[in-house]
């Protein structure tokens, strides 16, 4: 597989390039052309003069593209109107094909199916690349409906764009169906020699505490910690809800959980309700935050994704990236995160609206991120023994403050987490004992009574009672009935864990253990009072046996319509046991 790549901005150059590649391809064994074009100028008589040039001097060649915000050539931002990637297979065995489709609103689930069955009826087929327009619209049902396509053929690609950043016009084109400015472009790879690996990089990172997404509606984000979306960006950033704000929140993507990974989703507008809309539907009731650029850790993730990709010892890498990183970095100095990509094999590509990659079963669309494909022909070679490493740099300008920026953001967000997390564990903790207190035992009875409302609650209450409690504040002061409690506790501790246990009351404990059953809480009590038995025998305070009134109740589906239900029956067991306690002691103990 060889690849050869260039930019141009007049017809004389465009012919005498694709004069080269015409004179290799018949003095050398050649399988495939494929020609990729990326532009940056949105003309379509232009970009059919190209296409038809093409086509004229390669009339073997399969061609596709799309109009995008700057591209990508030998690794760097080519600075380019347009940019011409030619890639010359080698190997009888590979196959490439091009399907394309009308992209209007309410299709994107009917293109998936379409594709999904002509993949079925091509066994060859490995990894599928997209090139689609997908301003203005949201991308879920594309996405949910590419997951249906035969598992294990890797889908990768990029939305395409149009210089101006505020804009919506693009348009996707190819050999098959011409020009479209509503459509997509799938471009299929395969055969048995042709090995393909995809993967992606953020480097993002997050920034101040979680967010609670409260309301939202497909891809209308309406609420933040119930109140509107917007007020976050103004808030936090000092972004105006204006016809500006969508280039001024590229670099402030959100960052959330979706499908087991770390998604970026960047707002493309704010709307006069307060409401954002964003590149894709996006959840409610799930916790986001907002994500700044590390260039440090940016850089590093490419260096370490460029090591990885070395492994594969690719012929050539595509890199799909955020329209936001090239404003991120700025034109001088983008190309230092595709350059490690670059050192292992000729690299090419563009800055998109939105980036697609499949990963495990899901494909999920990805904003302000680097979606990667690297392809080789035949079996792995040899890779060097040594490691790419990223060379010291010094950056400028505003590189430069934003980096400094992110090593007070990143110390500042550490502290801000660290006291946060002490102070959501004070709420939670009692503090006496160090177990849950009443707020987390409320908070863990919610969620025992939604798990049974949904048919898959499994767990145990056991209670627990100090026995001779007021004989040890009477005998020995309140300080020893509170070293008692302290003993108590660290006792039920030892056996069921302190994040299982709650003190609700002076003396009073509660285990709630997930999925036991009766002979399970019995194995434990006789637990308790073995280590009951090891405590009495050491030195204490207080000169009375420590003892504790236990009673357990396992939740009996069917039965038992709530919580309490469970808790009334572990309550009265307690009490019965008490009760005996005091018959078989003395009463006077009470």
């Amino acid at each position: 597989m060889k690849q050869i790549q260039f930019t141009f901005r007049d017809d004389k150059t465009l012919v005498e390039e694709l004069r080269k590649i015409r004179q290799w391809v018949r003095s050398n064994l050649c399988s495939k052309v494929l020609i990729q074009i990326y532009t940056e100028i949105l003309d379509r008589n232009r970009i059919e003069h190209v296409c038809e040039t093409i086509g004229r001097m390669l009339p073997e060649a399969i061609y596709a593209g799309c109009s995008s915000n700057g591209n990508i050539v030998n690794g760097d931002f080519s600075g380019g109107s347009i940019a011409v990637i030619c890639s010359l297979f080698e190997y009888p065995s590979t196959k490439i094909e091009l399907l394309q489709y009308p992209m209007l609103p309410g299709a994107q689930e009917n293109v998936a199916e379409k594709l999904a069955a002509e993949v079925e009826k091509r066994p060859w087929v490995k990894a599928v690349e997209l090139l689609v327009t997908i301003r203005g619209m949201s991308m879920t049902s594309l996405c949910e409906g590419l997951t249906r396509v035969r598992k294990g053929v890797q889908i990768f690609g990029g939305g395409a764009f149009c210089e101006d950043l505020e804009k919506d016009d693009a348009c996707v084109f190819s050999k098959a169906k011409g020009y479209q400015e509503k459509g997509i472009v799938f471009i299929l790879f395969g055969g048995d020699d042709l090995h393909v690996e995809s993967s992606y990089v953020t480097g993002w990172k997050p920034l101040g505490s979680f967010l609670n997404i409260t309301a939202t509606d497909g891809c209308f984000l309406k609420e933040l910690n119930d109140r509107p979306a917007f007020e976050i960006y103004y808030k936090y950033l000092h972004i105006h809800n204006d016809e500006h704000f969508f280039n001024n929140t590229l670099e402030f993507p959100f960052l959330y959980r979706q499908n087991g990974i770390d998604i970026m989703r960047a707002p493309v507008a704010s709307n006069p309700d307060g409401s954002l809309t964003m590149t894709a539907d996006i959840s409610q009731d799930v916790k986001a935050r907002i994500a700044y650029g590390d260039p440090w850790t940016i850089l590093d993730s490419a260096w370490q994704e460029g090591n990885r990709i070395l492994k594969f010892t690719p012929e050539s890498i595509f890199v799909f990236s955020c329209a936001a990183r090239r404003t991120f970095w700025g034109n001088q100095e983008v190309g230092k995160e595709t350059e490690p990509y670059q050192e292992v094999a000729p690299t090419s590509g563009f800055y998109t609206s939105g980036e697609f990659l499949r990963t495990g079963d899901f494909v999920n669309q990805h904003n302000v991120t680097q979606v990667i494909a690297a392809m080789r022909e035949g079996e792995a070679k040899e890779h060097p023994e040594k490691e790419l490493s990223m060379t010291e740099r010094t950056f400028e300008g505003k590189i430069s403050m934003i980096n400094r920026m992110a090593t007070f953001i990143k110390t500042t967000t550490e502290e801000l987490e660290e006291a946060n997390r002490k102070l959501r564990e004070l709420a939670v903790v009692d503090a006496m004992t160090g177990v849950g207190n009443k707020t987390a035992y409320l908070e863990k009875m919610r969620s025992l009574d939604e798990q049974i409302s949904r048919g898959m609650a499994s767990f145990s209450v056991c209670v627990f009672d100090l026995n001779g409690l007021k004989e040890i504040n009477d005998k020995y002061g309140h300080e020893c009935g509170d070293i008692a409690i302290c003993d108590a506790a660290e006792v039920l501790k030892t056996v069921f864990g302190k994040e299982r246990l709650y003190r609700i009351g002076g003396d009073e404990f509660i285990a709630i253990l997930d999925g036991m059953k009766q002979s399970d809480t019995d194995r434990c009590f006789r637990e308790v009072e073995d280590k009951i038995l090891l405590h009495n025998q050491t030195e204490r305070p207080y000169k009375v046996p420590l003892a504790i009134a236990k009673g357990a109740a396992v939740f009996q589906a069917g039965e038992d319509k709530g919580y309490r239900d469970v808790f009334r029956r572990a309550d009265n067991d307690m009490y019965q046991k008490k009760a005996a306690y005091y018959v078989s002691h003395d009463r006077r103990r009470r």
